[in-house]
């Protein structure tokens, strides 16, 4: 039987987690798994536009709840999936978005406490959520997407932590599908490339660069993806469709790494 049919029928009566879902990739990714049928708990440290994501869900028909999570903290990971097995009776799938990028000195130059903070945020979080989203699918299997970075091959200038970060976040994405797939978990990673997100405009601006000159430069077609791009590729990820798919990078960057 061919499973290239509708792809709403892999998440109806399902349970999504999307970190760093108050904006960016992960509310787009949080809108996406909604209206594909799923429950969504919506995971940020923002609490207004965390409450905007879940306001959004409701308004095009689902059902989320908002909680206030430092991916960074196993106290708030543990809440955060408790929180989704409590309110919605499981977990299925878990979208790992939350991260931050904010570097713009040459590595001698960087402060050991920012490089901390982004390993902790970036590639600790990541650890963290996996462990108790596992834990809460182990059950009855479920699907896990990472996002990684197109960072995680191929670095950009003043991004040493970053990049550090992102390659990591592709190693144990990698290393832990290989441990759960035979227990009924695939767990993927996408690798986004220049995605027209706060954060990206934020580096943009950081280092005075034209915006333009930089989708021309990381972008076969000289333009930024869109977060709805990521989440299309996270809901596939995730999906019945992508059942043979284990393990894997997915890129989403425009042809950037082609190159």
């Amino acid at each position: 039987m061919s499973t290239l049919g509708n792809l709403d029928a892999s998440f109806t009566n399902t349970t999504t987690i999307v970190t760093g879902g108050a904006g960016g990739m992960g509310r787009a990714i949080s809108l996406a798994f909604s209206a594909a049928g799923s429950r969504v708990v919506v995971a940020d440290l923002n609490d207004a536009a965390g409450a905007e994501t879940v306001a959004l869900v409701q308004a095009q028909g689902g059902q989320a709840v908002y909680v206030n999570t430092n991916v960074a903290k196993a106290d708030d990971v543990a809440a955060m999936v408790a929180t989704a097995v409590d309110t919605f009776g499981g977990l299925n799938f878990a979208v790992n978005a939350a991260a931050i990028e904010f570097e713009t000195d040459f590595l001698a130059d960087l402060a050991d406490e920012d490089f901390d903070r982004m390993i902790a945020v970036n590639l600790r979080s990541v650890f963290l959520c996996m462990k108790h989203e596992i834990n809460a699918m182990l059950p009855e299997g479920g699907a896990i997407v990472n996002i990684a970075s197109t960072n995680s091959y191929r670095p950009q200038p003043h991004q040493s932590a970053y990049t550090a970060s992102k390659f990591g976040v592709l190693g144990i994405t990698k290393a832990a599908a290989v441990d759960y797939a035979p227990r009924g978990i695939r767990i993927n990673a996408i690798c986004p490339g220049a995605i027209d997100t706060p954060m990206l405009r934020g580096a943009i601006n950081a280092r005075g660069r034209d915006p333009q000159e930089v989708a021309d430069r990381l972008s076969l077609i000289r333009r930024f993806g869109t977060p709805d791009e990521i989440a299309a590729a996270a809901l596939w990820l995730c999906s019945d469709a992508s059942g043979f798919t284990i393990g894997h990078a997915l890129a989403v960057d425009g042809g950037y790494l082609s190159r």
